[in-house]
């Protein structure tokens, strides 16, 4: 049985860096992407980051290119995000979740997602 237990966020400051982490246990064989979303209150849950196996793409939304780094640890069932460079619009609920499957063309909606860990808080202040 699939889970996401995730640890990690808090808050810092514009510039700072932070790390999340989902330990995602039953992913690390066979064909699954992981993934990192996040939301704020009155918006639409975003994708932030993904990896898939097979291929071992990273995907990640614009807005995080070249400062999130989204990796795997497959001797400890762990998913990470790296993130540097934070500017106070990254403040967000972070989730992270997994599918067995999925269409690379989806890799960042959630609605193909099916397990999610129970998020933590990233706030960065100016």
């Amino acid at each position: 049985q699939s889970e996401l237990v995730q640890s990690g966020g808090g808050s810092v400051q514009a510039g700072d860096s932070l790390t999340l982490s989902c330990a995602a246990s039953g992913y690390t064989d066979g064909e699954y992407c992981l993934a990192w979303f996040r939301q704020v209150p009155g918006k639409e849950r975003e994708g932030v980051a993904a990896i898939c196996s097979g291929d071992g793409d990273t995907y990640y939304a614009y807005s995080v290119k070249g400062r999130f780094t989204i990796s795997q640890d497959n001797a400890k069932d762990t998913l990470y995000l790296q993130m540097n460079s934070l500017r106070p619009h990254d403040t967000a609920m972070y989730y992270c979740a997994a599918v067995a499957w999925i269409n690379r063309d989806y890799v960042l909606s959630p609605q193909r997602y099916l397990h999610w860990g129970q998020g933590t808080q990233v706030t960065v202040s100016s």
